[in-house]
């Protein structure tokens, strides 16, 4: 295949994803609270987007604040303390943009302080977000909505991914004739 064909086929896979891409969610009803609409058709995921403001509020305060390695520490250990309550029910605002925010503070905060014991409390504050990232990757979504859904078992797909299935459909055949046989 030609560099000039592969190219025009990432753009097409760009285009066809586009509008949910930063979504990762069903885009029907009952997943309506957890997606952010931007425009008519482009949606992203409220923890996800909830989590990146906390995370970079959190990281401008500890920087321009410059908390003592106290602060920072106890900062570390409320956004651990967030995170993991928040997987218990206390909701995205908290699970997400607060533990983020708290885990970027404590961690600028350690960096910030310059010394051995600030740097000691920055690398925890990073091991801090690298467990809570990938604890929470490991998690894997919450679907309890798709399991109730009585559409989960049509054979046709659900309202919640069929506009992402047509797209993807009509990405592969563009694509096909682009390859050809």
């Amino acid at each position: 295949m030609s560099p000039e064909n592969a190219r025009a086929i990432d753009r097409l896979a760009r285009g066809a994803h586009a509008f949910h891409r930063y979504a990762h969610h069903p885009l029907c009803a009952e997943y309506a609270g957890e997606t952010i609409a931007l425009g008519g058709r482009v949606r992203i995921c409220r923890g996800c987007t909830l989590a990146a403001a906390g995370a970079l509020a959190g990281a401008l305060a500890g920087t321009w604040i410059a908390p003592t390695l106290f602060s920072a520490a106890l900062a570390l250990a409320l956004g651990a303390a967030c995170a993991h309550r928040g997987a218990r029910g206390l909701g995205k605002f908290v699970a997400r943009g607060l533990s983020a925010g708290l885990l970027a503070f404590g961690t600028a905060g350690g960096f910030r302080d310059a010394s051995l014991a600030g740097a000691a409390v920055g690398v925890l504050g990073l091991v801090s977000i690298a467990s809570w990232i990938v604890s929470y990757r490991r998690r894997g979504p919450d679907r309890s909505a798709c399991a109730a859904c009585p559409e989960r078992t049509a054979p046709v797909p659900c309202r919640g991914v069929a506009s992402i299935v047509r797209r993807e459909r009509a990405f592969q055949r563009l694509a096909g004739r682009m390859i050809g046989p």
